[in-house]
């Protein structure tokens, strides 16, 4: 598929979560067979107000792309102003947040909120689309909550507005991210809109990917949580829709492997300090689904050097 300009050469794409996926996690999932990324999502506001916390999070690599900049805000104008901000660091695409129910950002008119005002979201891709020259994209929920199911208006302002793409999380802002998602909403978007749709939600296996692509007739899947502590997810993705073998159930030894690869990354990107404090909750995902995983997660929030977590693994039987 091709987002605007940007060819995308895969099954899935990696979604942006806030304090997950920073460089170390994001180059794991490409090695992997992600096909794109989006990074952490990032202030406009911030970006105006040149915070240096919130230009960290543009940083990319080439190692990793296609991949794009998440941006969120409510104000069209200071969009614009960080998208531009932005493109200093030279992102293939820029994504805008209209999805994230956390409180400190819906409540602040921001992420999810924004499915309450349609217009808006217009409003706003239209300033960030005339801002910058690469494809602009949105990531959307299902509604704001029952009452307000508009994910098909939404999607048609937005691409009316200029947007290249949209990505659709099947629940509502009120669902947060229980119950199970709908996917019938991303086929009620794809039918209703020319540009491609990404489907995202419920994907914690390959199977799962498979049937929202026969389910929806979506154009590329988008898995967030579903990839914590399962980066290979994107190559059985890629295996099973390449019409591939299937892969074995990947090993204690080998989930051990890339899980101290992934750490080693964190804690040269980061700094031991800052990457061991990171590790602790990306460590108790590795470890879920193995025999002690209660111990094990147990004694992972209280990592504090790459050699204690080296110790811990060795209580895996491998």
């Amino acid at each position: 598929m091709k987002i605007g300009n940007v060819n995308i050469d895969g099954f899935a794409a990696l979604a942006p979560m806030a304090g997950v996926t920073d460089r170390a996690f994001r180059e794991l999932c490409v090695d992997f067979g992600a096909s794109y990324v989006v990074g952490e999502m990032v202030s406009s506001k911030g970006l105006t107000y040149h915070s240096e916390k919130s230009r960290e999070l543009l940083q990319i690599y080439s190692n990793e792309r296609p991949a794009a900049v998440q941006l969120f805000g409510y104000e069209p104008d200071v969009m614009a102003e960080a998208a531009k901000i932005a493109m200093e660091y030279q992102p293939d695409i820029i994504d805008i947040n209209m999805g994230c129910p956390a409180p400190k950002i819906a409540g602040n008119g921001s992420g999810a909120a924004l499915m309450k005002t349609p217009q808006l979201c217009g409003e706003i891709v239209a300033k960030v689309k005339n801002a910058v020259n690469v494809p602009v994209t949105v990531k959307i929920r299902k509604g704001w909550d029952s009452r307000s199911v508009n994910a098909v208006e939404v999607a048609m302002i937005c691409e009316q507005a200029g947007a290249d793409a949209v990505t659709v999380h099947g629940r509502t802002r009120e669902q947060q991210y229980m119950p199970p998602a709908d996917w019938d909403i991303i086929r009620q978007v794809k039918k209703s809109v020319k540009i491609p749709v990404i489907g995202n939600g419920d994907i914690t296996t390959a199977q799962d990917a498979a049937r929202m692509y026969e389910q929806t007739n979506c154009d590329l899947v988008m898995i967030g949580r579903g990839a914590l502590g399962n980066p290979w997810i994107f190559k059985e993705i890629s295996m099973l829709m390449g019409h591939d073998r299937p892969s074995l159930p990947i090993s204690n030894a080998e989930r051990i492997s890339v899980l101290l690869r992934h750490i080693q990354k964190l804690c040269e990107y980061k700094g031991e300090k800052i990457g061991m404090r990171e590790a602790r909750k990306h460590a108790a995902w590795y470890f879920k689904g193995v025999h002690g995983a209660a111990s094990l997660r147990k004694k992972a929030v209280t990592l504090e050097t790459f050699d204690d977590l080296i110790e811990l693994c060795k209580a895996l039987d491998v």
